[in-house]
């Protein structure tokens, strides 16, 4: 059949619509003007047996000219007609918009933010959402593909056929954009992509959709940025004061799928509602300051936790919708409780539904393994030079903090964007420009990153986990520092975990194992983490790494924490560490609360509690936990004995504290210890106490000091250290 050559386009073009190959649909679709007074209307609707152009003036039936079901129509107007189409499909007739009608939603500024430039977020302009335009009520959806062929929205509106909503090239920024009306809040899509060799690519879930379907499916979903109804403006008002370095930070670390579960119904996970109904009052109830995820953006795989993330600006669907999620964090707000998100941008999975290979070529990642394969986890690298990925991420951590929030970033695996060579054999890796390790462009985005996350809402705070002596990981960023607030400090973790799973008959030749993190615990802003890292993958649980019977295994563990929240540093504890859970974490699995009817296991959670209330309550535990002089030993070198015992001061005005460990089952009677102070110091904390399982020997509440020079001072305490213990004492009187 051929063509009216009147008002029809060629047939090449016709056959490329046809196909599902034409890289410039609006060019041949929708009305085009065929002369004066005259236009040509263009529609591709394979499902159609016939379809009518409905005006003003009346319906006007078209030709079909391809048997796919191309169809064209003269109709005669002054100016470029609106219209409607009316499709006749088996005996019945539907009277639809065309979207070829309708003309670009984005402006050239709106384009600008895809690159970080304009005034605009990247999630406004990319991704999907229900808009009305030019007075019709929609969807509208954009996607990043610059390389692309033709880039289709399919979903459960069009049959999944890539043919029937082929997008709009915007060339200037590689953006494909499209409205379609009658598209309703909760459709699920992906886009079709044709790489430019003529190849179809996997169908490929919107990078920026801000809902997703519960793995295993792996759609999109059409609902538009999240907007939420707050009540938490004096949580917000009150975190905005005020210096987290000089607070306290005492932070529970979270996978919401195994922290509790529902044995009744399945064993399913608890909701985002449930969650802040059980998990929020719990939390607060133990005295922590706030609650880090595991990351929460959408994920396909459940046993990554969540770190092969796909969906960046989704909360999983897993736990219910983002509008849930917002009511989680309202719930923690209204508590006083600040909610932190493990977030990924160091690597992303290689699904085929994800970012990887996204429009036929490297879009996303490297082209180069060397730079943009991680050999150890099968992962992409983020192509942190390229001006679009690095916005897309930025973007993304303040959406966060902006839209859901959230009081902080903790990023993921830094020291593996940091250097060149990780992880990799000295053929495996690329050297930068100056011929160093060093990823520039890595350096570049985390700086630009912590900038303009600091600069989103004040009292936000960021966290790197760096396990390595990068300089400045939490220097400001003017100082040639990454800009961070906070550094996880790995290097106490390892060296206190392996002191303690020691022997203590054997401990007195490791003593420096638990002192050499004093000779850098100022070099930066450090929090103390014992992290779901360490009791996974054959490490086994706290509780287990303690050495010796039962008894002595929870007074090790309860000494252990009494020695942490003392030490200088903000606090982390993962899930399960506070009820001293006796096996490995599973994420498959609910946490072991039938522990607690134990009460040595009961104990160990009263003491966590206690020892976050001292904390908080006790200013020099906290006050000046970043710098030197908060800090002086006051006893460093009894190794014979495991004994160790510092100082810790707050502000001018602050009491101060002294914290004193004896990490052998040994007591030790009549021990003489120079304090700086005279008066009488209160025990405020004694993880030997009864009420934590200990055996309650102790000092009677505090001991006055007597004029006796001991340590370089000339007042001392003769104390009473019970056995496999840590004590914090306070001074009340001067």
């Amino acid at each position: 059949m051929s063509p009216p050559k009147t008002h029809a386009p060629p047939a090449g073009a016709i056959n490329a619509i046809a196909e599902a190959r034409h890289g410039d649909p609006f060019a041949v679709l929708g009305p085009h003007q065929a002369g004066e007074g005259a236009w040509s209307i263009r529609a591709f609707l394979p499902v159609a047996d016939a379809v009518d152009v409905v005006t003003g003036a009346g319906a006007i039936e078209m030709t079909r000219v391809h048997e796919a079901g191309f169809f064209v129509a003269l109709v005669e107007a002054s100016s470029r007609p609106s219209y409607k189409l009316n499709l006749h499909v088996r005996g019945e007739s539907y009277l639809r918009e065309d979207p070829y009608r309708f003309a670009s939603v984005l402006s050239h500024d709106d384009l600008r933010a895809v690159r970080g430039v304009g005034p605009r977020e990247v999630e406004d302009v990319l991704g999907a959402r229900c808009i009305t335009h030019e007075g019709v009520q929609g969807a509208f959806f954009a996607v990043w593909a610059a390389n692309a062929r033709r880039v289709s929205v399919v979903g459960d509106f069009n049959s999944w056929d890539g043919r029937r909503h082929a997008m709009r090239l915007r060339h200037d920024a590689g953006v494909w954009e499209i409205f379609i009306p009658g598209v309703a809040r909760g459709a699920h899509y992906k886009f079709e992509i044709l790489d430019r060799h003529g190849h179809l690519v996997p169908l490929k879930a919107d990078p920026v959709a801000f809902a997703a379907e519960r793995s295993p499916a792996t759609a999109s979903i059409l609902l538009g940025p999240p907007e939420p109804q707050w009540s938490d403006e004096e949580w917000l008002s009150h975190a905005s004061h005020g210096d987290p370095r000089r607070t306290p930070v005492s932070v529970y670390e979270c996978h919401l799928g195994s922290w509790a579960r529902v044995p009744e119904e399945g064993d399913r996970f608890l909701t985002y509602r449930e969650l802040a109904e059980r998990l929020v009052p719990y939390v607060k109830g133990l005295g922590f300051t706030h609650i880090e995820l595991l990351p929460i953006t959408e994920f396909p795989f459940d046993g990554s936790w969540g770190y092969q993330p796909v969906s960046l600006f989704a909360p999983t669907s897993r736990f219910g919708s983002p509008d849930d999620f917002a009511d989680f964090v309202n719930a923690a707000h209204l508590a006083g409780l600040g909610v932190i998100l493990d977030w990924v941008p160091a690597h992303f999975p290689n699904d085929p539904h994800g970012l990887g290979n996204f429009d036929g070529t490297h879009l996303y990642e490297h082209a180069d393994p060397r730079q943009g394969f991680h050999q150890d986890w099968g992962t992409y690298i983020y192509n942190f030079g390229r001006e679009e990925v690095s916005s897309f991420l930025v973007a993304n951590a303040r959406y966060w903090v902006t839209r859901f929030h959230l009081d902080g970033i903790r990023v993921d695996a830094v020291a593996s964007m940091l250097y060149l060579d990780y992880s990799r054999k000295a053929d495996e890796w690329v050297p930068n420009q100056f011929g160093g390790n060093q990823n520039l462009e890595a350096i570049a985005f985390l700086r630009r990153m912590n900038e303009q996350v600091y600069g989103a809402r004040p009292g936000v705070v960021t966290i790197a986990e760096e396990s390595t002596a990068w300089p400045g990981v939490s220097q400001p960023t003017y100082l040639g520092g990454l800009g961070f607030g906070f550094k996880w400090n790995m290097g106490w973790m390892h060296d206190t975990l392996s002191y303690m799973s020691k022997d203590p008959l054997y401990r007195a030749w490791h003593h420096h194992e638990l002192t050499f993190g004093l000779l850098y615990a100022f070099s930066e802003n450090f929090i103390l983490p014992l992290s779901h890292d360490e009791v996974v993958h054959g490490k086994g649980s706290l509780i287990g790494k303690m050495p010796g019977d039962r008894w002595q295994k929870f007074a090790n563990l309860r000494a252990y924490f009494g020695f942490m929240w003392g030490h200088p540093g903000k606090k982390l504890l993962f899930m399960g560490g506070e009820i001293a859970q006796e096996r490995e974490w599973n994420h498959d699995r609910s946490l072991d609360w039938h522990l607690l009817d134990d009460p040595l296991h009961a104990g160990v959670r009263a003491l966590v509690g206690d020892l976050n209330r001292a904390y908080r309550e006790i200013p020099a535990l906290h006050q000046r936990d970043c710098v030197a002089s908060g800090f002086r030993w006051l006893v460093a070198d009894d190794a014979q004995n495991s004994v160790l015992a510092f100082a810790r001061f707050g502000e001018e005005d602050a009491p101060a504290a002294i914290v004193v460990c004896n990490f052998t089952p040994i007591p030790h009677a009549n021990y003489f210890l120079g304090v700086p102070h005279a008066g009488f110091w209160r025990e405020a904390v004694n993880t030997d106490a009864a009420i934590y399982g200990g055996t309650n020997m102790g000092n009677m509440g505090g001991v006055h000091s007597s004029a006796r020079e001991s340590h370089g001072f000339a007042d001392s305490l003769c104390l009473t250290l019970p056995p496999l213990a840590t004590m914090i004492f306070v001074c009340e009187r001067g």
